[in-house]
């Protein structure tokens, strides 16, 4: 099936051809939390790893971004230069997290929607270069994931619309996203696309207009707070949230972890912070209409594509540049724009759609040699910039020396105005030519010939000038030059992200009086906690606790009557627990099924609750849901359970489930929690359980 990816810095989208429209795959809904439902919102695909206490390998999506203890963020900018990400105990290289990221995508789409994702168009920045390019599609392939073609993405966003409207004209579009603002100007005519002009800037995004409401934050605050790495990742999602609110609401009010004071940030507020960072994202528009000579009246239409273009102040500054409205949201996708127009490009060339779209270089193909005046290392270009595709190129070279047996060709994408040294320019690798035989260098003149292919397939062929002798032929599918990976190599790490052993799972944040024994009896009059240090994760002579969240909330209640769990229930129950266990490891689970069911101002305290690693939430579609998870890591803990629940079905996995101490009963009685032990109920029949 016609398949396009949009790859973006914060957020994925997928969408795929079906008869005769394109259809967003909702990948990961399941995982997106109930304050995140925002238009669109269940179309993507955070590009984010995480870690988690509770699972192994790496999570990635909305698991990774609202349930990881940890998360990587942002690997598509560190393409350019393949940076290594800590995460666990391992250094890991972006581009087998960006794989990872495909992996997960393609994944989900078998799962959750039983739909293939074999081949794809997958969209870049129209300004990334070429080491990013290449690294994009190295990581897709090591997903599994055949590229048919780069495609820009304010071209694919303009052949969204141009396909909803079935118009022809001139459109500039103002693509600025999470990472990166772009701005392309094209004309459609006749069926056919034609890139203008673009100019981008690749680290302005809404990363940077995240930092900039950090630190008003931080600014109404008074002070800057000491945060863990758990209390940072929350307040990075306070931050995001609070900054898309403020896209519709007047005024929001934020937490700050660790501070019980609720701030007011303002719209007006915001826009103030962040006015030199859209008066830089106009400077893109500024340059496309200079290179081309043109007045903003002479385009037709302006849209206005990614999460931070639809801020109302970017939309107002672009509005007035230009002199003239955008194009409505609604009309032209901004979320997942990109994602259709590579889905369209896809069914474009699968011959599913009647219609032609041409793919160009977006720089020049050459190679490196030396400068016969200074002596110097320089480029040589093959192919030109801005080529339509497939293209084929061809130049002489000749050895500088006598009797060379062999010669060493280094394959280039470079700015041909730009020194070959430039760090913009990119060496894809180094192939070796061999002569049959010794000759002289007039008679080992060669003519170097490159075919490139839309899909990014590079032929070299290279053959001796007098006899036709064919001394170099080959097609380069991996770039592998300096730190640039393989499709193996990229594979390994994917292995080894997938192995990455649990994280340690949040500590409790207080205790009250000095250890006791589990299973001791509890103080009959117990004074009001004092906040003090974190206990270290043991505490000599107490057994951690792992506490069956969902079946304290349901306790006393019925589902077949129409009731519903209670969280204010259970965090009682967490703080009986901690008051009658001081010191003890506290570990709590609800599963996805009570989440949903919660009051909606439950669910939301349960969203904070979360991100502060009181509780842990299971994902969706967890085989044995919660208990499993819970037996799981009460062994590895050798911990006490807290439930009422027997757990027959897991009896036989877990025998010691049925040992003296191992589980803990739980009583809700006229708003006090009392907990002592019990012995699991076995299964009536010896298979009940599965033995």
């Amino acid at each position: 099936m016609a398949t396009g990816i949009d790859f973006g810095t914060t957020n994925s989208v997928v969408a795929q051809w079906v008869g005769d429209d394109v259809e967003v795959l909702a990948l990961d809904s399941d995982n997106l939390d109930s304050d995140w439902h925002y238009p669109s919102f269940q179309n993507l695909f955070p590009t984010i790893a995480g870690e988690s206490s509770t699972r192994l390998g790496a999570l990635f999506g909305w698991e990774a971004k609202l349930r990881s203890n940890r998360v990587l963020e942002a690997c598509k900018r560190m393409l350019k230069d393949d940076a290594s990400l800590q995460l666990r105990d391992r250094r890991v290289p972006a581009s087998a997290v960006a794989a990872g990221v495909f992996q997960a995508m393609r994944e989900r789409a078998e799962q959750n929607l039983l739909t293939r994702i074999d081949s794809a168009v997958i969209t870049v920045p129209a300004n990334a270069r070429g080491a990013a390019r290449y690294r994009t599609r190295a990581a897709a392939r090591a997903a599994g994931i055949t590229v048919k073609a780069l495609l820009n993405e304010p071209t694919a966003a303009a052949l969204s619309y141009m396909h909803d409207m079935q118009d022809e004209g001139r459109i500039m579009v103002f693509d600025w996203g999470g990472g990166t603002i772009d701005v392309t100007i094209l004309e459609h005519v006749d069926g056919v696309f034609e890139e203008l002009a673009s100019k981008g800037i690749t680290q302005l995004g809404g990363l940077e207009v995240d930092k900039r409401l950090r630190e008003l934050l931080f600014r109404k605050l008074g002070r800057r707070p000491t945060l863990t790495t758990e209390a940072s990742r929350e307040l990075d999602l306070v931050v995001e949230r609070t900054k898309i609110r403020l896209s519709t609401e007047e005024a929001v009010l934020a937490g700050i972890p660790g501070s019980d004071k609720l701030l007011e940030v303002t719209r007006d507020e915001l826009e103030d912070e962040i006015t030199d960072l859209v008066e830089q994202a106009l400077q893109p528009a500024r340059m496309c209409l200079n290179d081309l000579g043109m007045a903003p009246d002479e385009i037709d239409g302006v849209l206005m594509i990614g999460g931070t273009s639809q801020m109302p102040c970017v939309r107002r500054a672009v509005e007035q540049f230009m002199d003239d409205e955008t194009v409505p949201a609604e009309i032209c996708h901004p979320m997942t724009a990109v994602a259709r127009g590579a889905a369209i490009a896809a069914a474009i060339f699968d011959g599913e759609l009647d219609s032609y779209l041409q793919v160009s270089s977006m720089f020049a193909l050459g190679t490196g040699a030396t400068d016969k005046e200074t002596g110097k290392k320089v480029f040589s270009t093959i192919i030109d910039q801005h080529s339509p595709l497939p293209i084929e190129g061809e130049n002489k070279y000749n050895p500088v020396k006598d009797n060379r047996e062999r010669l060493s060709i280094s394959v280039w994408e470079a700015d041909p105005a730009k020194p070959l040294e430039d760090p913009e320019n990119f060496q894809l690798t180094t192939l070796e030519l061999k002569y049959p035989r010794p000759m002289p260098k007039e008679d080992a003149v060669f003519r170097l010939n490159y075919t490139y292919t839309q899909d990014g397939l590079l032929h070299v062929k290279a053959v001796l000038d007098k006899t036709g002798e064919v001394v170099l032929d080959q097609e380069i599918r991996d770039f592998t030059h300096g730190d640039t990976l393989s499709i193996t190599e990229i594979q390994r790490h994917m292995r080894a992200l997938e192995g990455l052993p649990q994280a340690p799972p949040p500590q409790p944040r207080t205790v009250t009086t000095p250890p006791q024994p589990v299973f001791s009896s509890a103080p009959e009059a117990a004074s009001l906690p004092v906040p003090v240090a974190e206990p270290e994760p043991s505490v000599p002579g107490v057994r951690p606790l792992v506490v069956d969240g969902s079946n304290l909330a349901w306790f006393g209640r019925d589902v077949k009557k129409g009731d519903v769990p209670s969280l204010d229930q259970l965090l009682k129950g967490i703080e009986a627990l901690k008051a009658q266990f001081p010191g003890a490891e506290i570990s709590v689970f609800v599963d996805a099924a009570m989440a949903h069911r919660l009051t909606s101002l439950e669910r939301d305290v349960l969203q904070d609750a979360i991100r502060q690693g009181i509780i842990t939430q299971t994902p969706a579609g967890t085989h044995g849901k919660a208990d499993r998870l819970i037996t799981m890591l009460a062994e590895k803990k050798n911990a006490v359970i807290v439930t009422n629940d027997s757990y027959k079905e897991l009896q036989a996995e877990y025998p010691w489930l049925l040992d003296d101490g191992r589980v803990l009963g739980a009583t809700y009685s006229n708003g006090v929690w009392l907990f002592a032990g019990r012995t699991p109920v076995r299964p009536r029949r010896p298979d009940a359980n599965g033995s």
